[in-house]
């Protein structure tokens, strides 16, 4: 039983796809999940490396600003139509799942006129064009944040509020003394964890290196992953208190150690953080497509779970006066924490495959 997966560019889109296809096969093992991507995207890396097969086509996005590239997008969509049609006749897929950008949008449309079932998994609390589109498309979809139902088409597709597929945390999760140790920290200290996706964060690795020099509150400990292409320019201050990192794997490590995460506002980093209830300063990204990021970074702070920072507000004294306030006062930083637990879907993998088991 053959079933598609699509969506990419970006791992907000193609991580979800990996989580909830494990989930399904876990649920049903006679499913047969294969992916569908852009040779453009993180799926040309990250696919060849998992289980699953999987098809990169020559796609484009729609260039906007530069209207003369657009045929480029013309020539991959036409190319890209005649691979999907060749696929079809060899897999008969059953379902179509698509997790986002715009892979996700043409290979779901070619599903609709081909009258296969389209389902959707849209992550962010304002979604993109692409899924508000394929929502026109889709049979049901599966919501990370529900507030995005309020920007969705509502025209027979059956919304559902499941959550964003993550990795859960572990039934037992480690002793919180025992995760200080991997990292050298005292077991009585507060933990701040700083990271700002894969690729790190500038505006977040300047500021924090400033507050780091500046002199860490008293008890405070740092556990703070720069991004790969950061990690030479921030390494010198890695001491005792202050551990420097260019990438967490695995992040469950980390995440059992925080009392508080400085972190962007993506979907996945932000749900994994509620679902392990470690609350947060969010900094979003200004140039994220829609805002999505301050959407997401705002629906947490109403949730009590996290604190907004603007980027352009950031400073040394920012960062004392938010992350010093908080870090120095436990009860809110516990309110916070049940605050994030409750907006927590550790489940949403397995919630979704049950969903799609029932269409099939």
């Amino acid at each position: 039983m053959n079933v598609l997966f699509t969506g990419g560019g970006t791992g907000g889109h193609l991580y979800p796809g990996l989580a909830i296809a494990r989930a399904l096969v876990r649920a049903r093992p006679e499913v047969q999940p294969f992916f569908v991507g852009a040779q453009r995207g993180i799926e040309r890396d990250v696919l060849p490396t998992t289980e699953f097969p999987h098809l990169l086509l020559d796609l484009h996005p729609l260039y906007r600003p530069q209207v003369w590239k657009n045929w480029r997008t013309v020539r991959g969509a036409l190319t890209a139509w005649q691979k999907l049609n060749r696929l079809g006749r060899e897999r008969t897929p059953r379902l179509i799942v698509g997790t986002g950008g715009y892979a996700a949008g043409l290979t779901s449309f070619w599903g609709y006129r081909k009258g296969i079932t389209v389902v959707q998994h849209i992550g962010d609390a304002i979604p993109g064009i692409t899924a508000r589109w394929s929502a026109r498309l889709s049979r049901e979809a599966y919501l990370g944040y529900p507030e995005a139902e309020q920007y969705l088409p509502h025209r027979g597709c059956v919304f559902r509020d499941t959550g964003n597929p993550i990795e859960p945390p572990p039934d037992i999760r480690p002793a919180r003394a025992e995760a200080r140790a991997r990292w050298g920290f005292p077991a009585a200290a507060t933990v701040l964890l700083v990271f700002g996706g894969s690729q790190g964060a500038r505006a977040i690795n300047r500021a924090v290196a400033a507050w780091v020099e500046r002199g860490l509150p008293k008890g405070v400990c740092v556990l703070w992953a720069t991004g790969k292409a950061h990690f030479d320019a921030y390494k010198h201050l890695d001491r005792p208190d202050v551990r420097v990192l260019g990438y967490l794997s695995p992040i469950a490590e980390a995440y059992a150690t925080a009392d508080l995460a400085l972190v962007r506002g993506g979907m996945m980093g932000t749900s994994e953080l509620c679902a392990w209830g470690v609350p947060m300063v969010i900094v979003p990204l200004p140039s994220a497509a829609n805002d999505h990021q301050t959407a997401n970074a705002r629906v947490m702070e109403a949730a009590g779970a996290a604190k907004m920072l603007v980027e352009g507000e950031m400073s040394v004294e920012a960062l004392d006066r938010v992350l010093g306030g908080l870090l120095g006062d436990a009860t809110r930083l516990r309110a916070m924490s049940e605050a994030a637990r409750r907006r927590g879907r550790p489940s949403a993998a397995a919630a979704i495959a049950a969903h799609l088991s029932a269409l099939l």
